[in-house]
């Protein structure tokens, strides 16, 4: 079989290769949509990450794909009807930074809520000590709204009370015993929104779920709340996000994701072919207006880099492959 692998770092190629010591296998650092392959590379499996983008006109260039995994949960870089029109199937990674992400989400909440990025810039850029526009705010006694409680979720949910947080909960399939067991409350959306002094999301990202909080619905968010956002930009309306805090209504936002984050990395590439984009241009627009707002701390969708989730990562890519060769696939997309 002739396996290939795009988003590579140099440390993962040794274990692939030990791994697969019989397959046809080609590595590269780029994307999966901006190579054009030779005929001589017309691969049976492909392996990605989230910025490569698959699309009807991408997987023109594989006739030979029979197999897709993704080194991720998330898989809404992947046109699945295109998939299925090929007869090609898709793996996922159901699970593998549960604490990874949760650990990076409290780590923006107390960079947000104490301003420590601001007291870090001061420092660094003025040599200042001044306390002026630092003081924060104690999370004990608070209360957070934990939107979605899958695996990440409930990860959350254990972390906050640890910082003696009262935990709401949010989630269209509620797990009422665990609530029980842990000792947090399901409540509606805006019920959430209203009573939360941080919302952090952590639901996956779908039809049902783009813009869950938009223009309609922040307006309910209780007045002076922080928004956290570790899931996917869609999920949040980037206009929404930005009226919010121009009207104070959210008094900071931490966001590890971005609506549009793709076209935000590679501008000069969608400006280039930006014909009826738009909506597109706007988001972006208002990305750039996000990342000047003081109170608005961004990081490079960065929750799940660590070491130790690479390497699950990694390991159930590579068990997702095996499998697939062996006739039985394993962590199907659903």
């Amino acid at each position: 079989m002739k396996i290939a692998f795009f988003e590579l770092e140099g440390w993962e190629e040794k274990i692939i290769r030990a791994n697969f010591p019989n397959e046809e296998l080609s590595f590269f650092d780029g994307h999966f949509d901006d190579l054009t392959p030779p005929p001589k590379n017309e691969f049976d499996v492909v392996s990605i990450f989230v910025d490569s983008k698959i699309t009807p006109k991408t997987l023109a260039r594989f006739p030979n794909l029979k197999f897709l995994t993704t080194r991720s949960t998330g898989y809404d870089h992947i046109d699945l009807k295109a998939l299925k029109k090929r007869n090609v199937q898709a793996a996922y990674v159901p699970g593998y930074g549960d604490n990874t992400v949760a650990e990076f989400a409290f780590g923006l909440i107390l960079n947000l809520t104490r301003k420590i990025y601001l007291a870090i810039d001061q420092v660094k850029e003025i040599e200042s000590f001044d306390l002026k526009n630092l003081r924060g705010m104690d999370l004990k006694n608070k209360t957070i709204g934990v939107v979605g409680t899958g695996r990440i979720g409930k990860e959350v949910i254990r972390i906050a009370k640890g910082f003696g947080l009262n935990v709401l909960a949010y989630d269209p399939f509620p797990k009422n015993d665990l609530a029980k067991l842990i000792g947090y409350e399901y409540v509606s959306l805006t019920d959430l929104l209203k009573n939360s002094d941080i919302v952090t999301i952590h639901c996956p990202y779908n039809r049902k779920t783009r813009h869950l909080l938009n223009k309609k619905n922040i307006k309910f968010v209780k007045r002076g709340a922080y928004l956290v956002n570790t899931a996917r930009g869609g999920i949040v309306e980037t206009e929404a996000l930005v009226l919010a805090l121009n009207e104070g209504i959210l008094a900071g936002a931490a966001l590890d994701v971005l609506e549009e984050e793709g076209e935000t990395k590679d501008e000069m590439k969608f400006l280039s072919a930006i014909g009826g984009h738009g909506e597109n241009l706007r988001t972006i627009l208002e990305n750039h207006i996000l990342m000047k707002m003081p109170n608005v701390l961004i990081t490079p969708h960065n929750a799940f880099n660590s070491q130790e989730a690479l390497e699950r990562i990694l390991n159930t890519t590579i068990q997702n492959i095996k499998s697939f060769l062996a006739g039985r696939p394993e962590n199907l997309v659903p």
